[in-house]
């Protein structure tokens, strides 16, 4: 979501949706939080909320398949995509294309580089997207709700700082999750 405040509240349902979408394509974890908070403001109604999340963040995933099956067959895009160097990859991801889509939804900085190797590696397609599509119902389902709770706890009882303390809790996500991410690259 872009804004949160008296102005998204008068905006068309299908304005809320397609903000919610967009945002799920720029940062995921932020999109939710806001979303959540819209949400609890009364701004944006949780089934609109959760469906336009649901939908972005499953046409994101799509997406990433798609772009690594692209560059399986464009060597031009292949030099943009990060993919795992190891020996039988292919073999791999087709036998743990399942377990690869769900541990990755809970790992940030995963998704990326897995899912474009999934599609790079020609991992089953239909065992891919049903696994893509259900994860996020899990993960962002709980975001959204710890948003909700949080935000509203922040809306009702900081007064004039809930604006900083919304900033302060979206930072921690983001900042938690690329802490996470770097900690992965170091190990690896």
């Amino acid at each position: 979501m872009i804004a949160i405040g008296p102005a998204l509240a008068s905006q068309p349902a299908w304005l809320k949706a397609v903000s919610i979408i967009v945002g799920t394509f720029i940062l995921e974890d932020v999109a939710t939080v806001l979303s959540g908070v819209a949400a609890r403001a009364g701004h944006v109604s949780i089934a609109l909320a959760l469906g336009a999340l649901w939908f972005g963040v499953a046409i994101g995933d799509l997406g990433l398949y798609g772009l690594g099956a692209a560059g399986a067959r464009w060597p031009r895009l292949r030099r943009f995509l990060t993919l795992p160097k190891q020996e039988r990859t292919q073999d791999w991801f087709s036998k743990n294309v399942i377990r690869i889509v769900a541990i990755s939804r809970f790992v940030p900085g995963a998704r990326l580089p897995l899912y474009t190797a999934c599609g790079f590696f020609h991992a089953p397609f239909l065992r891919f997207a049903l696994t893509a599509v259900l994860a996020p119902l899990v993960w962002t389902t709980l975001l959204f709700l710890l948003a909700m709770r949080i935000g509203g706890w922040l809306l009702a009882h900081q007064g004039g700082w809930r604006w900083a303390g919304l900033a302060g809790f979206v930072l921690c996500i983001v900042v938690v999750g690329r802490l996470i991410a770097r900690i992965q690259t170091v190990s690896q």
